[in-house]
């Protein structure tokens, strides 16, 4: 099999991958003490701002260094596998920078003061999109989160969940229903009076992201806060499910990463473990293991081929962007089902003691399963497929004993984020 690094298709790729490689060597020494205290990694974010690295996905005009979709692939993958929990907290801060770059939803002053703020103040930023009571409003459901009119802006009430860099995060972009209209809005939140952290993360899987829940209580923020209005329906959608979510790629990457360091993990193993049943050999050319390596090295092909695909060709079609939500979606779960069977082999090659605390793919075992909990799940996008199918095939056929119908098709949802917002009830 071919050693040559596929993904790579120029120098700018190499170097991406280098530099993202330099700082997780960087961070490597203290991940494991961060995933048992389950603390945010703060020596990892103080790396990230030296390099400059929180303003990647930011346009040049605006001081960041324009990283393309494939390349913040490139990054995410390189740096999952070694800090994936921090990995996991810069990706949501690229993701959401990525996608105002691109979809340009929000006031062009609006996002000139975020930008500034990440460049010379070393901001770092998540959306808060999840509720205890609602779930991830990207499913469809209304915030719970309450926007009222005040005499010079807004006061938002409301609690969200699972806010990944609870501890870090110095603006937020929170989700909230608009009292009084039938519309929801996208405000940008500092720290500050009024924004509670609550303790509740004490998970098993990527336990340094301390994505604790984020009360806010009174919050007064000015008229300029709400920076989008959206929904409902999915004619008037959020600033990040547009342009097919494809910044959401940057998940799977990540995933992707971990389940490539077991490989590495499980490979090591192999071969520098010599079994007595063997005669003294190394169990690389047991043929039960040579089996798992195999599967291994289908797997990871097949993922890496789907990922850096459907980025390539969303980068390389403007026109079809919008057209390529199934696309995205079903490769954020594929790779991640993908990830997952790999950590799982590697386990299986290593054996019992790869479930020790002191071993790293305890560790990695844990934090792969969290693909799963993060947005599009697969239901939703099951559904979504579903939904696009038969709207995309209604009438098309109709039964021999029926009339054929003069009424158009249903226009298809561009995503099934949207098939989910127009469907809820």
């Amino acid at each position: 099999m071919s050693t040559l690094d596929t993904r790579v298709r120029d120098a700018l790729d190499q170097a991406t991958i280098e530099r993202a490689d330099a700082l997780a060597r960087q961070m490597a020494p203290s991940v494991a003490q961060h995933d048992r205290d389950g603390r945010f990694a703060h020596d990892h974010l103080a790396l990230l701002r030296a390099d400059g690295a929180l303003a990647l996905t930011l346009p040049r005009a605006l001081g960041g260094e324009g990283l393309s979709l494939y390349r913040t692939l490139l990054w995410q993958n390189q740096l999952g596998r070694v800090a994936p929990a921090t990995a996991l907290c810069l990706g949501w801060h690229l993701m959401a920078l990525g996608c105002l770059s691109h979809t340009a939803s929000w006031p062009a002053e609006a996002f000139a003061r975020l930008a500034h703020d990440v460049v010379h103040k070393g901001h770092l930023i998540n959306i808060l999109v999840t509720e205890r009571d609602h779930g991830n409003l990207m499913r469809g459901a209304a915030p719970g989160t309450v926007a009222r009119r005040s005499a010079q802006g807004w006061v938002l009430q409301g609690r969200k969940a699972y806010c990944s860099s609870a501890p870090a995060l110095a603006q937020m972009v929170v989700y909230a229903r608009i009292e009084g209209e039938a519309s929801y809005g996208e405000f940008l939140v500092p720290r500050g009076e009024g924004v509670h952290i609550i303790d509740t993360w004490d998970t098993a899987g990527m336990r340094a992201t301390e994505s604790h829940d984020i009360e806010l209580r009174n919050v007064w923020v000015p008229d300029s806060a709400l920076v989008h209005r959206y929904g409902p329906g999915p004619d008037r959608p959020s600033s990040f499910s547009i342009g097919s979510r494809a910044w959401g790629l940057q998940l799977p990457a990540l995933y992707l990463g971990i389940a490539e360091a077991a490989r590495d993990e499980a490979l090591a193993f192999a071969r520098n473990y010599r079994a007595a049943s063997l005669g003294g050999q190394a169990v690389i050319d047991a043929p039960a293991v040579q089996a798992k390596l195999g599967e291994i090295a289908f797997l990871l092909t097949s993922a890496r081929s789907q990922l850096y695909g459907v980025a390539e060709h969303w980068e390389r079609n403007p026109h079809l962007q919008e057209h390529l939500g199934d696309a995205v979606a079903v490769a954020k779960v594929a790779v991640g089902r993908c990830a997952t069977q790999v950590v799982q082999l590697a386990v299986e090659i290593v054996g019992g003691q790869a479930l020790s605390r002191q071993h790293p793919l305890e560790r990695m075992l844990r934090d792969v399963q969290c693909h799963r909990f993060n947005p599009p799940q697969a239901d939703a996008v099951l559904s979504g497929l579903a939904r696009s199918l038969t709207a995309a095939t209604d009438g098309a056929h109709p039964p021999a004993h029926a009339a054929p119908s003069t009424a158009p098709s249903p226009r298809p949802f561009a995503t099934p984020a949207q098939a989910a917002l127009a469907t809820a009830a």
